[in-house]
């Protein structure tokens, strides 16, 4: 047999209950809706993790770059210093080097001698008529500029550097 019991309360109460129940629904369905906006915050946070983490590994990358251009930068700015003092070095010494030079002038085009020092070494005392002790030696010397068809109009300076005399 079956029973069915129906307990009639006091209307008061019943909607209190009701009351009640309604309240626990909305609290469940917001709990509903804060657990699905919480599944949203978690993706979300994972992918800025992620983004995170790839950020990092490319900023290391640069870091890397960037130490490896300051390098680079250094390196260069020695090897401009370096290269200022090598150039005012080779001023220097082409400034010497000129210095020594002695240059004779009127000394016919149309005497042509494969060995100008030598020429020079043997002229030079008995044009001026001094007798040099020790001899006359030379480091270098030729002539200036290119040969020309007419020799005898406008003959071509000779360049000569001395060795061991002022």
């Amino acid at each position: 047999m079956n029973c069915l019991a129906i307990h009639w309360a006091d209307p008061a109460q019943e909607s209190t209950m009701d009351r009640v129940l309604q309240e626990i629904s909305a609290v469940g369905r917001r709990l509903e809706e804060l657990d699905s906006a919480m599944i949203f915050l978690t993706a979300d946070t994972k992918s800025i993790r992620l983004d995170i983490a790839g950020f990092q590994t490319r900023v290391l990358g640069l870091e890397q770059q960037v130490t490896t251009i300051d390098t680079q930068v250094a390196s260069s700015q020695d090897r401009d210093q370096e290269l200022l003092f090598l150039r005012s070095k080779m001023t220097d010494l082409e400034d010497r080097t000129r210095r020594d030079n002695v240059q004779f002038l009127g000394i016919p085009g149309n005497i042509e001698v494969e060995d100008i020092q030598a020429f020079l070494q043997e002229t030079l005392p008995k044009l001026t008529g001094i007798t040099f002790d020790p001899a006359l030696e030379f480091q270098r010397a030729h002539r200036l500029g290119p040969r020309r068809p007419n020799m005898a109009n406008r003959p071509r300076p000779i360049i000569g550097c001395l060795l061991r005399h002022a």
